[in-house]
C-alpha cells in the first residue's frame, strides 16, 4: 500500500516528540515539528538535538540536512498530527492536561478534512474523546461538538509511547505499539501511520483502552519498585544488605524482586499512577500505597546519610548523581535531586557530581552549601560519599579513592 502521509506534524519536540519526528523523517516522510521553545527549534534547524540521547543527534543531523525534518514555533498544515506535549501533575496530584488542550486548539486552524490526529501524551482515561470535543468546538465543520461518529471528517486516536531514555531511537522502532481510535476506522488509520516506521506489532483497540494501557503499564512498574524499596527499608532497619537479601530471595524459581533505589523519578513512573489514583480513588488502593512508599524513599535515604555523617562527626557529604536513572541527563522528578535538596536545607555541605549536566538544576540553585564538582575533587573534599545514581563513571571509580570515606550505596553498585 503506498504511503498516504506526505507530511506529518509532531507537536512538542521534547524527549518523546523529537525522536519520533526524526524517526518518521528517516523513512522519507516530510516532518514538520512544532515546539513553543525557540531555543529547541533553533537547535533542531541547525541539525542538533537539544538534549542528550544515544544516536539521536546523528538521526536529527541526517534528517534535517536531507530537508525531511524542519522545526517551527507554529503549527503547519500536514496530513497527520502527533501530539507529544507534557502532562504533568499539579500540587494536589491532579493531572494537568492544559498543554494537550493548547496543542489541540493550536492545530485546529490548519486541520482539514481527512487529517489524522494522534495523542501520544500520557493522559487520563477519556482525554482523547475530550480533545475530539475540543476540535468540535473550534471546527464544527470537521467534527460535531460532542464527537459524534455521525459527523467525523478527521480521524482521532491515542497511541501511548513506551520508550526508555538511553534506548529511545531503538525502542521507537522495535517495541510493540497500541493504537486506540475513537472509532475502529480511526484506529486502523493510525496503524497505517505507525506501520511506516514500527517493526514491532501494532495492536488496535479503543482510545479509552489505549489510555488505560499506558497508565497501568507504569503503575505496575511503580508497585513492583515500591515492594523492592519497602524491602530495602526493612533491611536498613535490621542492618542487612538489601541487595544481597533480594538476590537470595530471587533464587526461588517463582520470585523476581526488583532492585531498590533512592526513589522513583522520570516523566512516567513517578507521575502516571496518579492519573488513575485521582480518577478512581476507591479502586486504586495498592497503587496509592506504592506511590507513598516510593515518594517516601528519599527521606529514608537522607536518614541513612545523616546517620553516616553523625558517625563521622562531619557535615561534608558528596552525592554522586542527579538524574533519575543511570547514564542519561534527564533530571525530571529525580529522587536524587530531592535528596540533595533536603540535605542542603538541613545545613550540610553538599558537593554534587553529575557528569551529564554543566550546572545545577533550579531546585538546587540559591543554596550556598550545595555545589557542583568534578568526581575526584568532590570525593576528596567529603567524609561521606552517597551513590545515588549508577552512572558508569561511578561504578568503575578507583575504589582506592574511596578509602577512609563512609559510603552510602543507594543503588547496590558497590556491594
Amino acid at each position: 500500500m503506498p504511503n498516504q502521509f506526505e507530511a506529518v506534524s509532531v507537536i512538542g519536540l521534547g524527549y518523546i516528540g523529537l525522536p519520533t519526528a526524526a524517526t518518521i523523517a528517516s523513512r522519507g516522510i516530510q516532518v514538520l515539528g512544532v515546539d513553543t521553545s525557540q531555543k529547541a527549534v533553533t537547535a533542531i534547524n541547525a541539525a542538533r538535538a537539544h538534549f542528550s540521547e544515544p544516536d539521536l543527534d546523528g538521526l536529527v543531523h541526517s534528517t534535517v540536512r536531507s530537508g525531511r525534518l524542519k522545526a517551527f514555533t507554529e503549527p503547519q498544515p500536514a496530513d497527520a498530527f502527533i501530539v507529544a506535549v507534557p502532562t504533568p501533575i499539579q500540587p494536589d496530584k491532579q493531572p494537568d492536561i492544559s498543554f494537550v488542550e493548547q496543542a489541540i486548539r493550536s492545530i485546529c486552524k490548519v486541520l482539514k478534512a481527512g487529517d489524522l490526529v494522534i495523542l501520544e501524551s500520557t493522559s487520563p482515561v477519556g482525554t482523547t474523546q475530550k480533545m475530539a470535543e475540543v476540535i468540535g468546538q473550534e471546527r464544527p465543520d470537521l467534527i460535531s461538538a460532542n464527537g459524534s461518529k455521525s459527523h467525523l471528517k478527521i480521524s482521532m486516536a491515542y497511541c501511548p509511547e513506551r520508550i526508555l531514555p538511553g534506548r529511545m531511537v531503538y525502542e521507537l522502532v522495535q517495541n510493540d505499539r497500541i493504537v486506540g481510535g475513537i472509532t475502529p476506522e480511526c484506529a486502523s488509520r493510525a496503524k497505517e501511520l505507525y506501520s511506516t516506521f514500527v517493526r514491532g506489532q501494532i495492536f488496535e483497540t479503543s482510545a479509552a483502552a489505549a489510555e488505560l494501557v499506558k497508565l497501568i503499564e507504569n503503575a505496575y512498574r511503580d508497585v513492583n519498585i515500591a515492594f523492592a524499596n519497602e524491602v530495602a527499608n526493612v533491611c536498613d532497619h535490621l542492618g542487612l544488605d538489601a541487595w544481597q537479601t533480594i538476590a537470595l530471595a530471587n533464587r526461588h524459581p517463582r520470585v523476581k524482586i526488583l532492585n531498590p533505589g533512592p526513589g522513583v523519578g522520570g516523566h512516567c513512573i513517578a507521575v502516571d499512577p496518579w492519573f488513575l489514583i485521582t480518577q478512581f480513588p476507591e479502586l486504586t488502593q495498592v497503587m496509592r500505597a506504592a506511590r507513598n512508599v516510593n515518594d517516601g524513599r528519599p527521606h529514608s535515604v537522607v536518614d541513612r546519610i545523616e546517620t553516616a555523617l553523625n558517625q563521622t562527626g562531619s557535615k561534608k557529604v558528596c552525592c554522586l548523581g542527579l538524574s533519575y536513572k543511570a547514564d542519561v541527563d534527564d533530571l525530571r522528578e529525580s529522587p536524587a535531586v530531592e535528596i540533595v535538596e533536603m540535605l542542603g536545607h538541613k545545613g550540610y555541605d553538599v558537593t554534587v557530581v553529575e557528569p551529564h549536566v554543566t550546572e545545577l538544576p533550579n531546585a538546587l540553585l540559591g543554596h550556598s552549601n550545595i555545589k557542583l564538582q568534578q568526581l575526584e575533587d568532590a570525593v576528596t573534599d567529603s567524609d561521606v560519599v552517597a551513590l545515588l545514581v549508577a552512572h558508569m563513571p561511578f561504578k568503575t571509580v578507583d575504589r582506592s579513592k574511596l578509602q577512609g570515606k563512609h559510603l552510602v550505596d543507594c543503588v547496590g553498585s558497590w556491594n
